[in-house]
């Protein structure tokens, strides 16, 4: 069968692409589609169909501009009542592609909509099924989400409805089905997910905890629900971008990629309480940078972390960019669903400067310095729980970069303390913030544990009890 899994790494997102005698079905497609064009017609090929999951929360799809740009046909599962023209497809229901067959699996859970694809090839046989959220790798959907938007759709009902779809649509399937999710580890959507991207269904149920066979429905429930973290601020808005549309890429694009002198950068942002977004490299950051504004770097998850500190998908942004990134910047914003930036510094930092304008800089330590001075430090662990658990600087307190704006209050005003998280990337954006808010007192600490554990500073790390 020839199907093709598009993997963008910094939102841990899989597209799908599937080909057969001329005609493509793309599945849970980004929000750029221009690839997804250019590669059907590489094959000489016409999307015919496009199909959904579900109602993405952590991305926009590019649903709408796929089929306005190729006159492919939506599919969603039963229950979806999107704002636009689709297929309102029915349990069991199969499509035909080329010589291949597409088969309807309903399966709510993650969400009451959220449908997975079975995969049938010329011969009648059945190859994979393309879970969606239903099904990781090493996990499942969280069932949290809707929550949000109807309050009676609590965790507690879809956890139910997960189990039930699990147990009776997924697990009675073959063995040797190739289970191809929509996220892999780093998203969001779930809490236990592998690195891998793809797996056997047979090898599934021998290893994710939730398709042990003997496990009972609450059993299932205290298990997925157990250490689920609140999702991202952003989500809602993602899932309500995807129901009622959106504007096109090049719309976005257009808007954002303008560049702004520095007299007319500082007024735009004076006159929008635009936040000011520098995207550059963190050492580039900690040697320079714009007063206030805040650092995210495209080098590492940046989408996902825009939509964890920024939250507002409707804030005007102003970008800080090496040269030559604006454009995938403004890209990378747009996909989780960040449309409202307003440009960029022209020149960068060294226009800003010449133009007389101050700029601040953040006082950052290697881990050796640091642990010379250890010694009655004030330490902050900006790492996920889970993380701290784990192991982390004796006397530490952790507040992670996921829940800083809950946590203010937890921060030292005015005693000078330390800030560091795994490798140096989030422990900047956290004192970014900080600094944005008027903290000063904070020294970062760089390469974060990565760097700390080759040092004398004393850690304290979590002990299994069965090997006590």
């Amino acid at each position: 069968m020839k199907i093709e899994q598009i993997y963008t790494s910094c939102i841990a997102q899989a597209a799908y692409y599937l080909e057969s005698n001329g005609e493509v079905a793309i599945f849970d497609p980004l929000r750029e589609v221009q690839p997804y064009i250019d590669r059907a017609e590489k094959d000489n090929a016409k999307i015919k169909y496009i199909f959904e999951t579900h109602f993405h929360a952590d991305f926009v799809s590019g649903h709408l501009d796929l089929a306005k740009k190729t006159g492919a046909q939506i599919v969603y599962g039963p229950t979806a009542k999107p704002n636009f023209d689709f297929i309102s497809a029915t349990d069991n229901q199969e499509f035909k592609l080329g010589n291949y067959t597409i088969r309807v699996i309903h399966t709510p859970g993650h969400t009451l909509e959220s449908t997975c694809y079975l995969l049938i090839d010329e011969n009648g046989k059945e190859h994979g099924i393309i879970t969606g959220d239903t099904l990781f790798i090493g996990d499942v959907g969280r069932p949290d989400l809707a929550q949000a938007l109807v309050k009676d759709l609590n965790q507690d009902v879809l956890a139910g409805y997960l189990f039930d779809s699990l147990r009776n649509k997924i697990m009675p399937l073959a063995d040797n089905l190739i289970v191809y999710p929509s996220h892999g580890a780093g998203s969001a959507c779930g809490k236990n997910m592998s690195k891998e991207t793809t797996d056997t269904l047979g090898n599934q149920k021998k290893t994710n905890y939730a398709l042990r066979a003997d496990m009972t429905k609450e059993e299932f429930k205290a298990e997925l629900l157990d250490g689920l973290a609140p999702p991202p601020a952003y989500f809602p808005q993602n899932v309500m971008m995807n129901i009622q549309g959106y504007e096109s890429l090049e719309t976005v694009v257009n808007k954002g990629n303008t560049a702004l002198d520095p007299s007319a950068f500082r007024l735009v942002a004076e006159q929008n309480e635009a936040i000011i977004l520098d995207v550059r490299n963190e050492y580039d950051f900690i040697e320079e940078h714009i007063p206030a504004s805040i650092f995210i770097g495209l080098n590492g998850q940046f989408a996902p972390w825009v939509g964890a500190v920024i939250k507002d998908v409707k804030q005007p942004i102003l970008l800080v960019t090496p040269e030559g990134k604006e454009e995938e910047t403004i890209t990378r914003l747009s996909r989780v669903g960040f449309d409202n930036t307003l440009g960029y510094l022209k020149g960068g930092i060294a226009s800003w400067k010449n133009a007389g304008f101050e700029t601040d800089s953040l006082q950052s330590v290697t881990p050796e310095t640091f642990a010379e001075n250890v010694e009655n430090a004030i330490v902050i662990d900006a790492r996920r729980p889970g993380e701290f658990n784990a192991e982390h600087i004796e006397n530490a307190k952790n507040i992670p970069l996921d829940y800083l704006h809950d946590s203010f209050a937890e921060v030292p005003k005015e005693e000078t303390f330390y800030v560091h998280c795994a490798g140096g990337y989030r422990s900047v954006i956290w004192a970014s913030i900080m600094k944005a808010k008027g903290y000063h007192n904070l020294i970062n600490i760089e390469k974060g544990m990565a760097g700390i554990r080759n040092t004398s500073v004393k850690l304290t790390k979590f002990v299994c009890p069965s090997t006590l």
